[in-house]
């Protein structure tokens, strides 16, 4: 299965997460989006014999891939089948007061975008899903039936950065008049006779954004994402490093706002850190990767 997992997840900025996270035996560590296990797996190679892995997913197939991946670390992992935003609750739950670093890595692995058959694709036919947990109760396809023309144009206009939002928004409403929309070809269709052809983008597929943002909305990504942030920078030690790679501007918008006003971090990335042109030629969903940083120099009590 460790060969499975290599073969469908390189993960992405690993050489950099760990010049910036620097493991350390002995030390604590959290991978806020365990994915295929990859990052996680050098921190505990960097980290040995002692240091410890904290990790997160809310995909359950994917966390049990990350399971057989990492299963000769034994204890030194413990893996968390939740939502990344909970992470205050299990770190008091597993009584660790501090970390002495954090990852989070916000991308969706080949597996969940290929292998899982829930709708993150907009290649072939799968049912229109998009939950990146399968106990959420909501569905894309939930949201495309049954949400108002204006709230779908929202979502595509604010968490897809879709300039046709709104014309698509009522194309999605007229076509699930005749017919219920459940299968992601469905909603493809819809988007590309939406959308005129003088206005289909060069670089990635026409119905990319609408997908994102549905993906989000189903998620509440940014939501999770901001807790997470505020949280995260609350539960590091002093020197510890908090590490995020995000994929689209609205993400790293957030955490490049959260880093700079917080009171207890150190930003070490003035710019973002993007992968090299061999990472996006051997990785090429690696291109819009970009990786931020920051140091943890206060407790919370503003004290050094």
């Amino acid at each position: 299965m460790k060969g499975e997992a290599e073969k469908i997840h390189r993960s992405v900025l690993l050489d950099d997460v760990l010049d910036y996270l620097n493991p350390q035996d002995g030390k604590v560590y959290a991978d806020c989006n365990l994915g295929m296990g990859g990052h996680s797996e050098a921190i505990l190679e960097r980290s040995g014999p002692h240091g410890n892995v904290i990790g997160f997913d809310w995909d359950a197939d994917a966390l049990s891939l990350a399971r057989e991946r990492l299963a000769g670390f034994g204890e030194r992992v413990r893996f968390v089948h939740d939502n990344f935003a909970n992470l205050k609750l299990w770190l008091a739950e597993f009584e660790v007061s501090g970390l002495d670093g954090l990852l989070l890595d916000l991308g969706l692995s080949s597996f969940q975008l290929d292998k899982s058959d829930r709708g993150f694709s907009f290649q072939g036919s799968q049912p229109l899903d998009m939950r990146m947990d399968a106990r959420g109760k909501e569905t894309a396809a939930h949201l495309v039936n049954t949400a108002s023309q204006e709230e779908l144009a929202d979502i595509f206009y604010y968490y897809g950065e879709e300039k046709q939002a709104r014309r698509i928004a009522s194309y999605i409403v007229e076509g699930r008049k005749g017919k219920v929309i459940e299968r992601t070809d469905e909603l493809v269709g819809i988007v590309e006779r939406a959308v005129p052809r003088r206005f289909w983008p060069k670089k990635i597929h026409v119905a990319t954004k609408v997908f994102q943002g549905l993906r989000i909305a189903v998620n509440q990504e940014f939501e999770n994402l901001e807790k997470i942030l505020q949280d995260g920078a609350q539960m590091l030690n002093p020197g510890a490093v908090f590490c995020v790679i995000s994929f689209h501007s609205l993400e790293d918008r957030l955490v490049k706002r959260a880093f700079q006003q917080s009171d207890n971090l150190e930003v070490l990335t003035k710019k973002p850190v993007v992968p090299s042109s061999f990472e996006c030629t051997e990785n090429p969903r690696a291109r819009s990767a970009k990786l931020r940083a920051a140091r943890k120099v206060r407790d919370n009590r503003g004290e050094k």
